[in-house]
């Protein structure tokens, strides 16, 4: 069975051996040392995913994730840095990241959330229902939202999200479901993560008046639309 390609920015020589070493059993990962050979590697090659350390040489991982989001919004990014404030976790999000680990972590949890972007990518490859949301036609196979005229991008967690809010429209939705169901934790961070996503979902549906993102306080959200889907 061909392996799954991972795509690995880290200029710590140390760290990056480390890990590659503990990922190519189970994984083809391709390291680079800086960003710039990273994006150009991207440029040229197809991956599954992307592993971004945060501080290199040429270019940061911010910079690298943005020129990777600009051309693909499928691949799952996976940020793993010691910049562990909590503004860095959030812009690593708004960016366009599927998820922000901080060092120093186990390798067992890299290749748990590893395996859980790639079954959902997989997962959502699969899918072949579309849903009409608002003038919309939500194609949750390959993460855009597309009227007439336009077509609008969405990242894997993006998609995932609203999916989940589509299937479950006019319910109450407590936050703690949200999270097991979309990141499969609850914790302090994954929820500021949810807040970050579904803002972003509520800006690139402004337009639509008859859809609410509603924030129930101290409870969590409900998804509603006037019309039928």
């Amino acid at each position: 069975m061909e392996k799954s390609k991972i795509l690995y920015a880290e200029d710590d020589q140390t760290i990056a051996f480390l890990i590659q070493d503990s990922l190519e059993t189970y994984y083809d990962i391709n390291c680079y040392s800086d960003g710039r050979s990273a994006l150009e590697a991207f440029n040229i090659q197809s991956f599954d995913i992307c592993l971004l350390d945060i501080m290199m040489p040429e270019l940061n991982g911010f910079e690298v994730a943005e020129q990777i989001r600009s051309k693909n919004s499928d691949i799952p990014i996976i940020f793993i840095s010691a910049k562990a404030l909590k503004e860095d976790r959030i812009k690593g999000l708004k960016i366009g990241a599927d998820d922000y680990l901080v060092k120093p972590f186990s390798i067992e949890e890299l290749i748990l959330k590893i395996e859980v972007f790639l079954k959902r990518s997989k997962k959502t490859t699969t899918s072949s229902s579309n849903y009409k949301v608002g003038k919309y036609d939500f194609d949750p196979k390959n993460y855009t939202l597309q009227d007439a005229i336009h077509t609008i991008s969405l990242t894997q967690r993006e998609s995932e999200l609203l999916l989940y809010f589509i299937r479950n429209k006019n319910t109450v939705l407590k936050r703690q479901d949200i999270l097991k169901a979309i990141w499969g934790d609850d914790d302090y961070f994954m929820g500021r993560s949810l807040d970050v996503f579904i803002s972003r979902l509520r800006k690139v549906l402004a337009e639509e008046q008859n859809i609410l993102i509603e924030n129930l306080h101290g409870i969590g959200f409900r998804f509603s639309e006037k019309n039928k889907f």
